[in-house]
């Protein structure tokens, strides 16, 4: 379903080659994700296309190379939140 709702969240543990995915869910559960991100006040970021890719990956698997620039792009973003 193209609307549905999905949701990834990453993490960079020290030491790691590259981001992870720690967690990833479509429809319902991505929308209890954002509702906790939300609460949480976890940094959120919107893009669609870097959902519907990582979405399909395996959680606990490095983000696919492909994907580095767009994710650096976030880690960046969230790194100027804190600041």
């Amino acid at each position: 379903m193209k609307n549905e709702k999905r949701a990834v969240a990453l993490k960079y543990p020290q030491g790691a080659s590259a981001p992870l995915i720690a967690a990833s869910a479509k429809g319902y559960l991505a929308e209890k994700m954002l509702e906790i991100a939300e609460r949480e006040k976890i940094p959120l970021v919107k893009n669609g296309e870097l959902a519907d890719f990582l979405t399909v990956q395996e959680i606990g698997s490095i983000v696919p190379p492909e994907t580095w620039e767009a994710v650096a792009k976030i880690f960046a973003f969230v790194a100027d939140l804190k600041k």
